[in-house]
């Protein structure tokens, strides 16, 4: 049985490289429990956000949710490439699972976190299993969620608007992966009604696709390829963000986000967006800056990506409502 204490924790951003956690934790007897953390993300503007956490009862082995009897799922192939390009194989999984398992259960500021295995090796492949390097990106992770849970939480498939976004196309995973054994992500600006939705919505959406297809172990290790398809974009749609709220995100993506980025591409990207595209680059690292390409047409995007593993409507075989279906 889990044991339900209610957390009430204050979090106070400043324009410094670190802020503190303030919990307090109300008990039968009045009294106070105050502990604080060092944060690892930058925020822009000051801000004050208020959240509830429950903590849970760990079982006899110190572990906390989801523990598990984890099984490599990873195919041969993958398996050799984890080994060339990460450090990986057997040992230095276990070893790498266990620490972070020891770490989060010393961790007097961590609660209710995930510990299974697939979840872990989300961090440790992502940082090629540094330890002390994935248990800091761990904290991002979890620090950005805590700060911005309009973004981040509560995410739910069938929340209404979230589901009528999917369905009408706007961002689809794709079925096949690319021949680089790497997940592709499609978006499509022109099927995002931008009338209707906001940046919030937009945020929680691309949130809650990128948690489903991080515990794909071999996108994990392969990683993952953007391809942005911005006909239609409008000024309607690049008002649904500040510049405050770009930067944030940015932030996010290279710093808190546990996916290997190999490749953003961006189709039919209008005039009007060159200005916003050109800033969007400026926040991006020197790796993540390198791995952009631009194109004018389906025939320049074949070039990098197989257009065998694209939707139909960009020169495949598979419509994308399928896709989505599949999805």
């Amino acid at each position: 049985m889990q044991q339900r204490v209610r957390v009430r924790v204050q979090v106070h951003v400043a324009k410094q490289k670190n802020f503190t956690f303030v919990k307090s934790e109300r008990r039968k007897r009045k009294s106070y429990y105050y502990a604080r953390a060092s944060s690892l993300i930058r925020a822009e503007t000051p801000a004050r956000v208020v959240l509830r956490i429950w903590t849970h009862r760990r079982n006899s082995s110190g572990m906390g949710l989801f523990d598990d009897n984890y099984v490599c799922s990873l195919s041969a192939d993958t398996a050799k490439f984890a080994k060339e390009d990460l450090r990986e194989d057997q040992a230095t999984r276990e070893h790498g699972i266990k620490a972070m398992r020891e770490w989060l259960t010393k961790n007097p500021d961590i609660k209710n976190c995930r510990s299974d295995a697939v979840f872990l090796l989300r961090f440790l492949r992502c940082r090629k299993f540094s330890v002390p390097q994935a248990q800091e990106l761990l904290e991002r992770y979890l620090a950005i969620r805590q700060t911005y849970p309009h973004w981040f939480r509560n995410l739910d498939v069938n929340e209404a608007d979230l589901l009528e976004i999917i369905d009408a196309g706007y961002i689809v995973p794709l079925p096949e992966k690319d021949c680089f054994g790497r997940q592709i992500i499609l978006t499509r600006s022109k099927c995002l009604d931008a009338m209707k939705f906001n940046s919030t919505q937009m945020a929680r959406l691309h949130s809650l696709v990128v948690e489903v297809l991080m515990d794909d172990e071999e996108s994990q290790v392969r990683g993952f390829v953007h391809v942005n398809d911005e006909d239609g974009l409008s000024m309607s749609h690049l008002s649904m963000w500040s510049l405050a709220d770009v930067r944030t995100m940015m932030n996010c993506i290279q710093k808190s986000t546990p996916m290997r980025l190999k490749g953003t591409h961006f189709i039919n990207l209008p005039g009007i967006a060159n200005a916003f595209f050109e800033f969007f680059i400026s926040l991006l690292n020197d790796k993540l800056r390198g791995r952009i390409q631009t194109h004018k047409n389906y025939s320049d995007l074949h070039k990098s990506i197989d257009k065998n593993v694209l939707p139909k409507e960009y020169g495949g075989t598979v419509p994308v409502k399928d896709m989505i279906g599949k999805f």
